[in-house]
């Protein structure tokens, strides 16, 4: 039987346009298939040749990334990588964007974001433990910033606190570079015996093709072809019918279904249906194991009338996942999914020919080799131009600024700055989610990383050890030095992980950029690639999953470059954790590191001056490696008491918030030899603010001098008072005001 002929030829290259791919891309496929593609065949086509999908203007940089390493089970290529925690426990994780479907729903796009996210991590196996968010908006003061902020917020929480998975640490940044794109990141973490690793892959010919979940409906068609694929114009809301809804309920049956079928060694293979739904999730399950598979349309449980067979196939409806097993295991595979209440459905078969069938009873609809939905899209390399905003940037003198001095003008700025929407307390956002589910997070959200029991799932024999997680990026490093600025990233959610007393084991990215097709833009891209990997290196953490988001763009005007990185690290004994807040009076105040004249992108600059401007902290990996390992080895015997990173706002922000956690003052002098402005709210990488007890202080410098690390001691502890001597006085009560306070003030106003 062969295929039915449904598109006339000429009228093959305007559809093909009108669903995003290019006149060549489309000749391509005809030279595939040797024939004019149906309508269903080019639909199919469009999503997995989608940006979104094939990511064929980053495929030739990201394999710049090292993404194996002593504790890799998995690396990129699956739903998600997976390390080697100890004792025989492993864990998954990965970070995607929902950016664009955000942008025009908030809620539904950020809930589906993390709908999407734990899929990925229980496709893998892993019971999901954990959810990050990183997440961009513009200013707050616009009432279509405070409107997105909420709703996405809300989305996140609502959807993680159904599940039952905690929302445990993240990011949030207000720039008006995001005012029409806003990045919504989500991270998910899951825990799974190391021998125990589920791939997705459609292997062994005859085996049966199972579709568990949701039925599917007409919503998130175009998805990752039109929305995640295309900048954004006065169009923008004519797309709102493209964002997906999503069913947390259905999500949470999911996951137990799915756990359970894998558990019981029922299964084959396992992928969800994300982006491009049925079609992505089918043709690389296929594309993976070499074989064709065989489905019909019209056994695909739906929810609306009369679908198209193309429709059922790029339906990004959630909460769906595809199941290959045995004709022997099948009863056992539907009982299960019935057990859960879930519709278990058999829509077709895994054959031999290395094809992609989609039939429609008797009817033939689509017929392609699955590879080359999957493996052969195009492959592109544009034109790169070094932003021609970028040296003058950089070159701009901050020397002429006049700064505040003396200790009321300076205490004023050091308040305004405690009350930036870029540096308050996020407790607004994170009493949103819940954050104890499973009763496993040790350390809670506010301080550098979030700490999680591990071992406690049920799945296992128990073990005291723990995972510390962290994501960071600051854009305004990277918009004034992609390479540099992408390697901070790293170094600081390697350097927040540190401050727990963890390990930095591998991370998972999300690299969010305008237009490829630019060749500024691009120039910026492969930078921070570069930036990004170079950092990776010095650390020894490899990238075992990730994800590109391009075309980040309002009417030609891009975001800032946001490679946001999310990074996982191990601590051995939970004993050995440590947090950011003071714990004694009288302690002995440190600072490991040394602070230089660097206003560059701070927020202070942005904050007095209205400046994004300079040039992006200097970072010497080796110095940010020796410091990461004395304030490591610090914690794990016991010395320090606690351990902060300084970052937005320099040291006095940083000591603020040691004190505020702790609810405890302190007395020191910053004696650096540094303009005040300066010394204060410089945001110089590789320092690290620690206290230990008065007789511990020599261990403290002694473990600094021989690693050839620069530390100078602060002062210490007690009273109820922020005391910097000659620069700063403000009461602890008034400093937690207006931190805390501010970011809800901002919300409700």
């Amino acid at each position: 039987m062969s295929v039915i002929a449904d598109l006339p030829a000429q009228e093959g290259p305007e559809l093909a346009t009108r669903l995003g791919l290019k006149i060549d891309e489309y000749e391509h496929i005809m030279r595939i298939l040797g024939r004019v593609p149906t309508v269903t065949e080019l639909y199919m086509y469009s999503l997995m040749w989608s940006e979104h999908c094939s990511y064929k203007h980053s495929k030739k940089y990201l394999r710049e990334f090292p993404t194996s390493g002593a504790h890799v089970l998995q690396g990129p290529g699956e739903n998600a990588g997976v390390i080697d925690v100890g004792d025989g426990w492993a864990v998954a994780f990965k970070m995607e964007t929902h950016n664009h479907p955000s942008a025009i729903e908030p809620y539904e796009g950020a809930a589906t974001g993390i709908g999407g996210i734990i899929r990925d991590i229980f496709t893998m196996g892993a019971r999901p433990i954990a959810c990050v968010d990183s997440l961009r908006f513009g200013s707050l003061d616009k009432p279509r910033q405070r409107y997105l902020f909420e709703g996405a917020v809300a989305g996140i929480g609502g959807y993680g606190n159904c599940i039952g998975v905690p929302t445990v640490a993240g990011e949030v940044y207000f720039e008006d570079a995001y005012e029409g794109n806003c990045i919504i990141g989500a991270m998910a973490v899951g825990l799974m015996r190391a021998d125990s690793i589920t791939r997705a892959q459609a292997s062994g010919i005859g085996n049966k093709i199972v579709l568990i979940g949701s039925t599917t409906g007409r919503d998130g068609i175009g998805g990752a072809s039109v929305l995640a694929s295309q900048e954004f114009d006065e169009g923008a809301e004519a797309k709102r019918p493209a964002v997906q809804v999503g069913d947390p309920f259905t999500e949470k049956l999911l996951i137990e279904a799915c756990l359970e079928l894998l558990d019981a060694d029922l299964l084959v293979g396992l992928g969800d249906l994300g982006a491009a739904g049925l079609t992505s999730s089918a043709s690389e399950m296929a594309s993976r194991a070499g074989v064709g598979l065989d489905i019909d349309v019209s056994a695909v449980p739906q929810r609306e009338r009369a679908m198209q067979p193309f429709e059922i196939m790029v339906s990004e409806s959630q909460e769906r996942m595809l199941a290959v097993c045995t004709p022997q295991n099948l009863d056992k595979v539907l009982a299960i999914g019935a057990k859960w209440g879930l519709l278990s459905t058999v829509i077709g078969e895994v054959t031999d020919t290395g094809n992609f069938v989609v039939r429609e009873g008797d009817a033939i609809r689509a017929e392609m080799p699955a590879l080359s939905l999957a493996d052969e899209a195009p492959e592109y390399d544009p034109e790169l131009a070094e932003p021609a905003y970028l040296k003058e940037l950089q070159n701009t003198d901050l020397s002429t600024l006049e700064h505040p001095a003396g200790l009321d003008a300076l205490t004023t700025h050091f308040k305004e700055l405690l009350g930036s929407h870029n540096i308050c307390s996020r407790r607004w956002i994170y009493e949103q989610y819940d954050q104890q589910v499973m009763n496993n997070t040790v350390v809670l959200p506010g301080g550098d990383a979030a700490v999680i029991r591990i071992g406690q799932t049920g799945r296992g024999a128990v073990t005291d050890r723990g995972i510390a997680i962290s994501a960071d990026c600051n854009g305004r490093y990277v918009y004034l030095n992609p390479r540099r600025g992408a390697a901070i990233a790293c170094a600081e959610a390697a350097r927040n992980v540190a401050c727990t007393g963890a390990a930095p084991v591998a991370i998972t990215d999300c690299l969010s950029f305008g237009s490829p097709e630019k060749p500024e833009v691009y120039w910026t891209f492969v930078e921070a690639i570069r930036g990004l990997a170079q950092a990776c290196r010095a650390f020894d953490v490899p990238v075992i999953s990730g994800n590109v988001s391009f075309y980040n763009e309002s009417f030609g005007q891009p975001i800032y470059p946001t490679p946001c990185v999310g990074l996982v690290g191990t601590l051995d004994s939970l004993d050995q954790r440590c947090t950011i807040a003071f714990k004694d009076a009288g302690d002995t105040i440190v600072l490991i590191g040394e602070t230089l004249d660097e206003l560059g992108g701070s927020e202070y600059l942005k904050l007095r001056f209205g400046l994004v401007a300079g040039d992006a902290p200097a970072l010497d990996l080796e110095l940010e490696r020796a410091v990461q390992e004395v304030v490591r080895g610090l914690i794990r015997k016991g010395i320090s008491k606690s351990a902060h990173d300084c970052s937005e706002g320099g040291v006095a922000v940083a000591l603020a918030e040691c004190a505020i956690a702790g609810r405890m003052g302190f007395e020191v002098a910053l004696d650096d030899g540094l303009e005040d402005a300066v010394s204060l709210f410089s945001e110089s990488q590789s320092r690290i603010v620690v206290s230990c007890a008065p007789d511990d202080t020599d261990a403290v410098l002694d473990a600094c001098e021989a690693r050839g690390v620069p530390f100078a001691v602060l002062g210490d502890t007690g009273g109820t008072w922020l005391r910097i001597v000659d620069k700063v006085n403000l009461s602890l009560a008034e400093a937690t005001q207006v931190w805390t306070s501010s970011l809800e003030d901002a919300v409700r106003q």
